[in-house]
């Protein structure tokens, strides 16, 4: 599936010529030195800044995302992340300093990252925002947000353990302060008919997030759900299953190996794709077709790669692109 949406992106952007890139250190930078085999892209830079925590597998196919598009299109592109808010802003105004031609910026913590993503577009930088703050990207004057619609996305996790008959199910949040995840949880109430129960966990300390999920099930023997919000809980929610005795279903947001394993081997009932590769891909798309031709999608709206459901009867058609970095 990642070919057709490299072709796709190719053909929106043309004439386009394929280019080499190197990547050192989380960064792909076009390799225009003889002219031969460049794209089209001149000399163009753009930087990603997402709030993705380090290891965090959900963040690294973004990353293979922007860093395929830069290849593509024969544009610089730097990635760089960072969990804390405030770091994250100053990687952004670092980004404004070097005068980027384009800033791709994740927004976990709009409020927080307003000024340094004004400031960008105050100095005549284009903004992307991707993944999560999309109801605040154009207020912040960014021309354009790729993602999936959090609330859309909750609905449809809750109406599907809906239907898996789940009455009474943790709703497991691992990024503190992350407008995203409330939005999730709240659609997925709305989608079950019913609360569900929110825990608070640290993704930075699985082993203790284990625990305490494992404490809140062996704590309320009525919990027959799990909805975690990353792939990385999900591993751990398997487990702390397994350890409290539960007989409650786990499902996730997002994929990763271990999600497709675990839905192949009936661990883990469903997960909520949001194509995260595309988050990555089509912003770097969207930022040099501005540079070079004013051009705009999405008509003021969000351009949505999500959700999608992944479950036992299309998880093994999928399980054979996971191992290309792509999903």
């Amino acid at each position: 599936m990642a070919a057709p949406r490299r072709l796709l992106a190719l053909a929106v952007a043309a004439p386009l010529l394929l280019s080499a890139c190197t990547t050192d250190g989380g960064s792909a930078t076009a390799d225009s030195g003889d002219g031969s085999g460049g794209g089209d892209g001149g000399d163009l830079s753009f930087s990603v800044v997402t709030h993705g925590s380090a290891g965090d597998a959900f963040w690294d196919v973004v990353q293979n995302g922007a860093e395929a598009a830069g290849e593509d299109l024969g544009v610089s592109v730097d990635y760089q992340s960072d969990g804390d808010p405030q770091r994250q802003s100053q990687l952004i105004d670092a980004a404004v300093n070097q005068d980027v031609d384009g800033i791709v910026v994740s927004m976990a913590n709009p409020d927080a990252l307003q000024d340094s993503i004004q400031a960008a577009v105050d100095a005549g930088i284009p903004v992307v925002t991707i993944n999560s703050g999309g109801d605040r990207s154009a207020e912040f004057g960014a021309i354009g947000h790729v993602g999936q619609d959090e609330v859309i996305a909750g609905q449809g996790a809750g109406r599907r353990l809906a239907a898996d008959g789940a009455q009474n199910v943790l709703c497991v949040i691992h990024e503190a302060g992350n407008i995203g995840h409330e939005q999730r949880c709240g659609g997925a109430a709305e989608g079950l008919g019913r609360q569900l129960t929110p825990l608070q966990v640290d993704i930075n300390d699985l082993q203790s997030a284990q625990s305490t999920i494992t404490s809140q099930l062996q704590s309320d023997p009525t919990i027959d759900g799990v909805l975690t919000l990353n792939s990385a809980v999900a591993a751990v929610a398997v487990a702390a299953v397994s350890d409290a005795g539960s007989d409650a279903q786990v499902a996730t947001f997002d994929l990763n190996q271990d999600v497709i394993t675990g839905i192949q081997g009936g661990d883990i009932s469903f997960a909520v794709d949001q194509q995260q590769y595309e988050q990555g891909y089509l912003p770097i798309v969207m930022l040099q077709l501005y540079a070079e031709n004013l051009n705009t999608v999405g008509g003021g709206q969000p351009v949505l790669t999500g959700p999608g459901i992944v479950d036992a009867q299309n998880v093994d058609a999928i399980a054979d692109l996971a191992s290309a970095g792509t999903r």
